[in-house]
């Protein structure tokens, strides 16, 4: 037998498909539900036996016998009577009525013989005949037969409301034909009794057929519902009929005094019918589904009912072969019931053919309709044997599995499953049928199946019982596999690289964490961020830089083993995970480790070729954090972000190692962003101006407006250190038109008294376009305070990409209509600065403060130097060196032909009240041969702080405010 036949076998026998309990089930569940009943049904057989006990030794005294005789019955009907009302009035259910009836009835048993014995116990005189007993003892029958049929199935149709009553005739005519040709025919025929006696003479049997008929033809058609209170009430009222028919008999009652053994069937089946409605109203717990279970028991009982019929016919043709045989005259009544049992037979069977043929139809529908739909569905519904084989297959098979239904039929269930879905199925199968019906009619089962063409299919089959074995109800889901396998991978993959995405890369993090490698400090996280990528997306557009990216995954795959993870966290962010090899010595691996970055950081600045045969390079910053003891996956991901951070801040295209102290400066610089929010508000921004010189004359021509923080600490931020920590780029902009209102309203105050010096603003080319600046905003702040033409002259401060040079070239041509000049900032650092000066209108070019710092020192920067101001000079422009800071680079600079200097050299920047006095001195002196004093007295002194941030050499000047180190 295979796996899943031994299975079905085994479950099949040791539970009973889930139905019956376990031999310890067996034995302790009587105990828990079982005991008061036992108890019970123990006192009432002692009871029984000690009232026949008595009754057959004569109770020990004529007067005692009767006493039991009479008012012992009279005591048991009323405990019977009370029992039932006291039932019907607590239960409240469609059985209500049928109890009711029962106690009335009881009731009247018990009020006759209480009757029967106040004349032989209390009056000591003979019963009359007819007395008020006999009428109680007759009205005992009717009520109880009306109960019964409350008790019973009702039928359904008109059909079945005719047969109950032909199967009651059947067996009621039967049973009178019986009794009249045994007994009844020579008691109605008895001379010298009165028509009153003779009457109540047959009353009581007949009402006993009457009622045995009906217990007879309601056995079989009880309700399932509370049937072992139904069997119990039968079996009382069956008791009792049979010891009134014991009664009537002629020889048993000429003998009768009360007391006898009779009484005790009567005493019993009271007794039994005050225990049904209370000793069997709860059912144990799984007794419904045992038996339901025991199917060999129906086909015993169907063929009882069915043979009733005959049966009764049976009886009655014995009662007429019985007055033939014994040469005695066939009794009118015989002939007539005998032919009323033989039309009712008749009738009855004529009735059951023409059901019998509207069932055969009606199954014959059925049948077709559930083969059609069998053979018409798209699922393989296959019924396995107790022994795994393969009983029927439906043709669907062949759709679904590439194989025929009849290939199929015979063959071993196990052998169609793959052998790794094998134990899960036996697994689910065991567990299955060890269930009870009731609670898990059906399961679930996903497995593979191999079909026709070789292959293996996903399936998924509802699993039912039948007969012992299992239907399957299958199909193909291999589709929808596939489907939830496609859209897995795609929530956990980077839809451009195919590279794990952030979610999976956490978890296997997380993982790697968690398992065996959790205590290895080998394990480290590599982010990565590709330089001047963003510049390929501007420059080529993003198709270019979406293949830039797939080539650069395709390196970061190939880089690592085939145990680590390289993953695509976003935009042109990558991480690595590589796991630790096991070493304790940390050294050594961290040295291991930042050579794998470094080499990665070598193969991704290597030259990709992307659309239209472009080269283009990018570097990488890569952050290196390695795990330690009790790390959660998140702090790790985050420490490689700071250091990956960290060389990006260090100069890109590098590799930094995570250190505790970085997480500090993110915490600090947190901080001041959070600051700087408010700063503005607050009050906490301070504007300065630097001069800027001629450095021919000395003479100041302007001066560059800058912004100024001084936290609430005390503590003075330049620019350059605030603006790096900046985030919000609402809050820049806002500072930048904070910057331009102030410096326009104190130039026109400083012209107002005579100090007609233009100012500088440096504001980003963006800003001017910028939506959030309104149109015409300088002009209207020109306007308002009065600023006289050639007065504010901007400085474009970057080259950005994105700014349209079209709709600046139209922005610029408006402001120098107004008479505001404009200055290029920072030439000389980028390619953009060319096209600018090809494009826009300019009439400053401000050299980049890098060309500066170098000048004196390196012979090709003052070759660059020299070119670019060479240039400014063809095309008749002024031009500013920014960042002059020590004599001998106002004297290089003078000798290439640059017209005006900015910086420490002349002044550092300076408050309005210091402004206001260098103005009116009007003049910083010059070098010549040799160092001189820069601005008003600079002296030489430690190193200071330029307005970007740079450090500058060991000049400063006296009016420059003191900048704090942060």
């Amino acid at each position: 037998m295979n796996a899943p036949g031994a299975l079905i076998e085994r479950g099949h026998v040791a539970g009973g498909g889930g139905a019956l309990p376990g031999p310890g089930q067996a034995r302790r569940g009587p105990v828990r539900s079982g005991i008061p009943a036992i108890v019970t049904q123990v006192v009432l057989g002692l009871i029984c036996a000690g009232y026949a006990t008595g009754a057959a030794l004569g109770w020990g005294s004529e007067r005692l016998a009767l006493v039991m005789g009479d008012f012992g019955l009279s005591a048991a009907a009323f405990a019977a009577a009370v029992s039932c009302f006291l039932y019907a009035r607590v239960h409240e259910n469609r059985f209500r009525p049928a109890w009711l009836l029962f106690a009335f009835s009881s009731g009247m048993a018990a009020a006759g013989n209480a009757i029967w014995g106040w004349y032989e116990v209390v009056l000591r005189e003979d019963v009359p005949s007819p007395s008020l007993a006999d009428l109680f003892f007759l009205l005992f029958a009717p009520p109880a037969i009306v109960g019964l049929l409350v008790l019973a199935k009702k039928p359904v149709t008109r059909a079945g409301w005719v047969c109950l009553a032909l199967d009651a005739w059947l067996i009621g005519g039967s049973l009178l034909t019986l009794s009249w040709s045994l007994a009844l025919a020579h008691t109605a025929h008895f001379q010298g009794e009165s028509v009153a006696r003779a009457a109540l003479t047959l009353a009581y049997p007949l009402l006993d057929i009457v009622l045995v008929s009906m217990v007879l033809a309601l056995h079989f058609r009880r309700s399932q519902l509370n049937r072992s209170a139904t069997n119990t009430a039968i079996a009382a009222l069956a008791l009792t009929v049979l010891c009134d028919a014991l009664f009537t008999s002629p020889l048993l009652r000429e003998n009768y005094t009360s007391g006898q053994l009779l009484d005790a069937g009567w005493f019993a089946g009271s007794l039994l019918l005050a225990y049904a409605p209370w000793g069997a109203s709860r059912p144990v717990p799984g007794a419904v589904t045992a038996r339901a279970q025991r199917h060999h028991s129906r086909p015993v009982a169907g063929s009882l009912a069915a043979l009733t019929p005959y049966l009764a016919a049976a009886v009655c043709t014995l009662g007429i072969l019985y007055n033939v045989v014994e040469g005695r005259r066939v009794d009118r009544v015989v002939v007539l019931t005998g032919c009323t049992v033989v039309l009712a037979l008749v009738v009855r069977q004529g009735i059951m053919l023409l059901d019998n043929i509207a069932l055969t139809h009606e199954l014959a529908q059925k049948e077709n309709h559930f083969r059609s739909l069998v053979q018409g569905s798209s699922d393989v519904i296959m019924i396995a044997a107790p022994t795994g084989i393969l009983r029927y297959v439906s043709p669907a098979a062949s759709g679904v599995y590439g194989r025929e239904a009849e290939d199929l039929i015979g063959e071993e269930l196990a052998s169609l499953i793959h052998p790794e879905d094998l134990g899960g199925v036996v697994h689910e199968v065991r567990r299955f049928l060890a269930a009870p019906p009731s609670e898990e009619p059906t399961t679930r089962i996903e497995c593979r199946f191999r079909s026709g063409r070789g292959d293996w299919l996903n399936v998924e089959s509802t699993v039912n019982r039948h007969q012992g074995g299992l239907i399957f109800n299958s199909r193909d889901v291999t589709e929808r596999v596939r489907l939830q396998a496609q859209l897995q991978h795609n929530a956990e993959h980077d839809p451009l690289t195919d590279l794990p995405n952030r979610a999976l890369f956490t978890r296997r993090v997380r993982q790697a964490l968690a398992g065996r490698r959790a205590s290895d400090p080998g394990t480290a996280v590599l982010f990565i961020d590709l330089d001047g990528f963003k510049a390929v997306n501007d420059r080529l557009g993003h198709q270019a830089g979406d293949e830039l990216l797939v080539q650069a995954a395709r390196r970061l795959q190939d880089s690592v083993r085939a145990g680590d993870t390289a993953a695509r966290l976003g935009g042109d962010e990558f991480a690595a995970l590589i796991l630790g090899d096991g070493s304790r010595d940390r050294v050594a691996r961290e040295c291991q480790v930042h050579e794998i970055a470094d080499r990665l950081r070598l193969t991704l600045s290597q030259p990709y070729r992307v659309e239209g045969g472009n080269e283009v390079r990018v570097a990488a910053s890569i952050g290196v954090a390695f795990a330690e003891p009790g790390i959660s996956a998140g702090d790790l991901l985050r420490n490689a972000d700071l250091a990956m951070y960290r060389a990006k801040a260090a100069g890109k295209d590098r590799v930094e190692m995570y250190a505790p102290q970085m997480q500090a400066e993110i915490v600090r610089r947190t901080e001041l962003a959070s600051r700087l929010r408010t700063a503005l508000d607050d009050g906490e921004f301070a504007l300065l101006h630097q001069p800027v010189v001629d450095l021919a004359t000395g003479r100041i021509t302007a001066v560059a407006a800058q912004a100024r923080w001084r936290s609430a600490q005390g503590i003075l931020f330049t620019p350059a250190e605030f603006l790096r920590v900046a985030e919000d780029g609402d809050r820049i902009a806002e500072l930048g038109r904070w910057l331009l209102e102030h410096a326009v309203e104190q130039a026109a105050e400083r012209a107002g008294l005579g100090h007609r010096t233009p100012v500088s603003v440096r504001l980003p080319a963006r800003r001017l376009l910028d939506r959030s600046l309104p149109l015409g905003s300088v002009e209207a702040l020109l306007t308002r305070h009065g600023l006289p033409s050639g007065s504010l002259m901007i400085e474009l401060a970057d080259n950005d990409p994105r700014v349209s040079f079209d709709d600046l070239e139209q922005r610029l041509v408006a402001l120098r209509r107004l008479g505001v000049r404009i200055a290029l900032d920072g030439f000389g650092s980028g390619y953009a600065a060319i096209n600018a000066l090809r494009r826009l209108p300019v009439d400053v070019l401000k050299l980049d403060r890098g060309l500066v710092e170098g000048v004196v020192e390196s012979a090709r920067l003052r070759k660059i130097t020299s070119g670019l101001l060479r240039i400014a000079s063809d095309l008749g422009l002024q031009s500013v060196a920014d960042g002059v800071d020590v004599p001998e680079q106002v004297l290089a600079l003078r000798a290439m032909g640059c017209t005006h200097g900015q910086g420490v050299a002349f002044s550092g920047p300076l408050d309005e009240y210091r402004l206001r006095r260098a103005l009116v001195r009007d003049e910083y002196p010059l070098p010549g041969g040799a160092a001189v004093p820069v601005g008003n007295g600079a002296t030489l002194g430690s190193g200071a702080t330029l307005a970007n941030g740079v450090p500058r050499p060991s000049i400063r000047s006296n009016n420059e405010t003191p900048v704090p180190p942060t």
